[in-house]
């Protein structure tokens, strides 16, 4: 059995997905704390043929550890409303605009007040809508009291699996720790390069932007076989 264990991202890129196709157990890292700024709370998206920020404002707190699932977004700001007319305006005469109009909806729900329900709601609908089924956790749920590579061997061990797959920006961090030394749990990175594919309103295509991007561009059934594409996992 294996895992992928990742903090949610909002309206994260098709890599975040490739990660999720290739697992048993895709585990949201929600009880960690938030960075700022950081994929948590922003996104890009392709506007005039450049890539453009949108950004959830949260509510800070006094406290030194603000976790990501205690976060807030902070309504007083009418950031909903501007992301949805950025969104048409980037994308609403692309040829798949519509297969966005769920997604956006999710970002213009008020009843998601705290920016990981808001994020793992948005995440969840993308991953039925391109087919991808691993079993979804929050480790918030898991009670696990380790830290750093640690935390993330003990909830694979509390899972039962025996593979861990991570992307390959953490594999500085995973070898800091030493995670092959301390762990049974087999250590494996994803090969994921995003192909271009036919975008609009650009000549030279943009990468790692939002899967609004993909989904708006090659459609539902494209952005499917998108995410599955590229190399499997490889060992360390």
């Amino acid at each position: 059995m294996r895992a992928a264990i990742m903090q949610p991202s909002y309206l994260p890129w098709a890599g975040y997905f490739h990660l999720m196709s290739e697992v048993d157990y895709f585990i949201f890292l929600d009880d960690v704390q938030l960075a700022r700024p950081s994929w948590q709370t922003r996104n890009r998206v392709l506007l005039g043929g450049l890539p453009h920020w949108l950004t959830v404002p949260v509510r800070r707190t006094h406290h030194t550890f603000q976790r990501i699932e205690d976060t807030l977004v902070d309504d007083t700001h009418p950031w909903r409303e501007r992301h949805r007319k950025l969104i048409d305006k980037a994308y609403g005469a692309h040829p798949h605009a519509a297969d966005l109009d769920p997604l956006v909806a999710l970002v213009g729900d008020r009843e998601k007040t705290k920016l990981a329900d808001l994020n793992i709601a948005i995440i969840r609908h993308a991953a039925t809508t391109l087919g991808l089924t691993p079993q979804f956790l929050r480790a918030s749920a898991l009670d696990i009291q380790a830290t750093r590579s640690a935390r993330l061997i003990d909830i694979c061990r509390t899972l039962g699996c025996n593979e861990y797959l991570s992307p390959t920006g953490s594999s500085a961090y995973l070898a800091e720790d030493r995670f092959t030394e301390q762990s049974d749990v087999r250590l494996l990175f994803q090969n994921f390069a995003p192909a271009p594919y036919e975008q609009s309103g650009t000549r030279k295509f943009q990468s790692h932007l939002s899967i609004l991007d993909v989904l708006a561009n090659i459609g539902i059934a494209g952005a499917h076989d998108y995410v599955r594409s590229g190399s499997t996992a490889s060992a360390v």
